[in-house]
């Protein structure tokens, strides 16, 4: 998902004529800023392949079989974020750098249908994805015999498919004549129309928003049975520091990991949700004219920030889930010990205590990611 362009191809609204003027000038000002967009996708393409490249090492690593569910879904969200990039960025750039008109380039409408496909369900499945992760996590930590006897790679397998089979099913049904895809402001890009107040645009985004509640109540009840278990350590006749350290990472975590899918989600659902029930096309289907021209161009441009935000959600996802997780942590900890006033005996104890916990820390952090 990636409809980063400020202006349409042509320059004016979707469609219309652009204005007249140096080549060389219309060129240079296409090649600015397309750069944006093109940095974009470089940086999600970049950043999810190397997150299944480590994926991909941790999954064969001697010693894995324990935490290859979550492995599963952590290269599976990395697979699907790439995808989603690789199939509507290269679209909206060409269309850009082209200079046309959406409809001169895409006259019979295909391409239209095949970008808000895409757009659907590319951005979907991270959605129920991320679901499924905080779930296992959950499971995971607030009941591990259950979760030792049931989970498996071959189940979370299955669990996977069902995701993808699910978002492409619905992604299908405009096609199936069940709602409509629609070219959207500044023609560069298509997806669901909220026109009539479309009972499909509503049906995506509720369960969207469901998707972040489900994934926000589960890492909520994540944190608090990682918080009591920090706590009855602390209260026991083993000091608790080690598991204070774990909880407070994992929280921080987690933490990163809601806000991050909802401030990317949650403006572009509830707009979308807005829009479906007040029957509208949109803001930016009318020509505005008079006092209503301005109103109109900023809710047009509120609109697409929303689904740039929404973009950058695939971008984000492999540092936030699992590149800059554990940098991010260590730096943590060198800063701690920096501060910290212990004396070389306590340092040395501390190290030792660490080493001990490296495979109960990295448990806790494999399902709490």
């Amino acid at each position: 998902m990636s409809p980063w362009q400020q202006r349409p191809p042509n320059g004016s609204a979707a469609g219309g004529p652009g204005p007249r003027g140096n080549g060389t000038g219309r060129a240079a000002e296409r090649g600015s800023a397309v750069a944006i967009p093109l940095t974009m996708m470089l940086a999600g393409v970049v950043g999810n392949a190397l997150a299944m490249l480590l994926v991909s090492r941790s999954y064969r690593a001697k010693g894995s079989r324990r935490k290859r569910s979550f492995l599963l879904c952590i290269g599976s969200l990395a697979l699907t974020d790439m995808l989603g990039q690789l199939l509507t960025s290269p679209i909206v750039i060409s269309a850009y750098l082209s200079g046309r008109p959406w409809a001169a380039m895409d006259p019979s409408g295909r391409l239209c249908d095949f970008f808000g496909f895409s757009m659907t369900a590319f951005g979907l499945c991270p959605l129920l994805i991320a679901s499924a992760m905080a779930a296992e996590r959950a499971l995971a930590i607030r009941a591990p015999h259950w979760y030792a006897s049931h989970m498996s790679p071959r189940a979370t397998e299955r669990g996977l498919l069902a995701i993808w089979a699910a978002g492409v099913a619905l992604a299908l049904l405009p096609l199936a004549g069940l709602g409509r895809y629609s070219l959207q402001w500044p023609g560069t890009w298509c997806f669901i129309s909220t026109a009539g107040g479309s009972a499909f645009a509503a049906a995506f985004a509720a369960l969207g928003l469901l998707s972040l509640a489900v994934t926000g109540a589960c890492n909520l009840a994540t944190v608090q049975a990682l918080v009591s278990r920090c706590r009855a350590k602390a209260g026991g006749a083993q000091p608790g520091s080690r598991w204070g350290r774990i909880a407070t990472e994992t929280l921080l975590q987690l933490l990163g990991i809601t806000c991050v899918l909802a401030a990317c989600w949650s403006p572009l659902l509830v707009t979308m949700l807005r829009m479906v029930s007040e029957h509208g096309a949109g803001p930016c289907r009318g020509t505005p004219g008079g006092s209503q021209r301005w109103e109109l161009r900023r809710e047009c441009h509120l609109s697409l920030t929303a689904v740039r935000l929404a973009s950058l959600n695939q971008i984000l996802d492999p540092w936030v889930y699992l590149l800059l997780r554990r940098i991010l942590l260590r730096r943590v900890r060198q800063a701690a010990s920096a501060v910290s006033k212990c004396s070389s005996a306590e340092c040395r104890d501390r190290d030792r205590d660490r080493d001990r916990s490296f495979t109960l820390s990295e448990e806790i952090r494999r399902t709490a990611a």
